[in-house]
C-alpha cells in the first residue's frame, strides 16, 4: 500500500496531463509554456532550496557516480553489441549509438525527480544532485563524441561541435538551479523567510507541473517503426540498467538513500532527450519515439516493483 501511494499519484498526473491534451482542455500554445514552466522555473526552483535547506547525508560523490554512471557505461556497451547483432551493416553503426542513446538516457527530471522525492524525501536532494550535475553534459558529450567517431562524413573537428553543446549547457536552468544552489549553500547564509517562502511557493510547483507537462509531452510521441529495437531499449532501460546500479551500489557500499537515488533513477523510463539526439541525427527517430512512449507507459508496472526493492 504505501508503495501504491508513492507511485499511483505520479502515473495520475502524468494521464492527467495527457488526457488535458486528448480532451483539449489545454490549447496548443499552453503545451510549450506548460513545460517551459516546470523546465525553467519552477523544477530550479524546487532545486535550489532543496540543496540549500537540506541536511546532506555524508555520500562519497565517486562512490555514487561509480555506481550509477557505472551501470549507464554497462548499459550502454550492452547496447550497442545488441545493436551491432540486430544490424549487420557497417554503416548502421550511427544508429548503433542512438539506440544506445535511447536505452540510457533515462527522465531523470520530469519523472526521475518528483518519484525520488516522493519515495525517498529531501534528504535525497544531496544524491540527486551529484547526478544531475553531470548527467546532461556527460551524456550529451559522450553521445556526439561516439557519433563524430563512426561517422562516415565528419562534419568538423570535435571541438567544433561540441563547443555549441557546452554553451547550451551553460544557460541550462538546472544546471544553473545546482551551481547556485550549492554556491549559496556554502557561504552559509541561508534563506530569510519571505525568500524562502517565495521559492517554496514555487518549487511546490514542481513535481505536479513536471508530471503534467510529462504527460502533455507524450502526446507526439507514437510506438511505431521497429518493434524489436523499441521493445530492447524498453527492456535495457527499466530492467538492465537498474538491476546494473543495484549490484554496484552494494559492490561500492552505498547507504541506503543514496543508493535508492542511484536504482530509481536508473530505473526511469527513457526520456524526450534521447528523442530530440535521435532527431538531431535523423537516426532511429521512430523507435526512440516510441520507446519514451511505451517505455513510460511500462514504467507504470516496473517502478512499484523498484520503490519497493529500494524501500526493504
Amino acid at each position: 500500500m504505501a508503495t501504491l501511494l508513492i507511485v499511483a499519484p505520479v502515473f495520475a498526473l502524468i494521464a492527467a496531463g495527457y488526457a488535458a491534451v486528448l480532451f483539449r482542455f489545454v490549447s496548443e500554445g499552453a503545451h510549450k509554456g506548460i513545460s517551459e514552466f516546470a523546465f525553467s522555473i519552477a523544477i530550479p526552483a524546487l532545486l535550489f532550496r532543496t540543496i540549500v535547506v537540506s541536511e546532506f547525508p555524508d555520500v562519497s560523490p565517486y562512490r555514487m557516480w561509480g555506481s550509477y554512471y557505472g551501470a549507464l557505461a554497462l548499459t550502454w556497451i550492452a547496447a550497442l553489441a545488441i545493436s551491432a547483432l540486430i544490424r549487420a551493416r557497417r554503416e548502421d553503426r550511427e544508429d548503433g549509438v542512438v539506440f544506445a542513446i535511447g536505452s540510457v538516457y533515462g527522465n531523470i527530471v520530469m519523472l526521475g525527480i518528483p518519484l525520488v522525492l516522493s519515495a525517498l524525501g529531501s534528504e535525497a536532494a544531496g544524491p540527486m544532485a551529484l547526478i544531475l550535475s553531470v548527467n546532461t553534459p556527460l551524456l550529451w558529450l559522450c553521445g556526439i563524441l561516439q557519433m563524430e567517431l563512426v561517422s562516415r562524413e565528419r562534419t568538423g573537428s570535435p571541438l567544433s561541435v561540441i563547443r555549441p553543446v557546452i554553451a547550451d549547457l551553460a544557460r541550462n536552468p538546472l544546471m544553473l538551479a545546482i551551481g547556485f544552489g550549492v554556491v549559496w549553500r556554502f557561504t552559509g547564509l541561508g534563506l530569510t523567510p519571505v525568500v524562502d517562502r517565495t521559492i517554496e511557493l514555487l518549487a511546490q510547483a514542481g513535481s505536479p507541473t513536471a508530471l503534467i507537462a510529462l504527460g502533455i509531452n507524450l502526446f507526439r510521441f507514437e510506438v511505431k517503426g521497429e518493434k524489436l529495437s523499441i521493445l530492447l531499449m524498453c527492456a535495457l532501460k527499466l530492467a538492465a540498467m537498474p538491476a546494473a546500479a543495484f549490484v554496484l551500489a552494494k559492490l561500492l557500499g552505498l547507504p541506503p538513500n543514496a543508493a535508492g537515488v542511484v536504482v530509481l533513477f536508473a530505473a526511469m523510463p527513457t526520456g524526450a532527450n534521447a528523442y530530440i539526439f535521435a532527431v538531431q541525427y535523423q537516426r532511429l527517430v521512430n523507435p526512440v519515439s516510441g520507446a519514451v512512449a511505451l517505455g513510460t507507459l511500462l514504467a507504470a508496472a516496473t517502478l512499484p516493483v523498484v520503490v519497493w526493492v529500494v524501500a526493504r
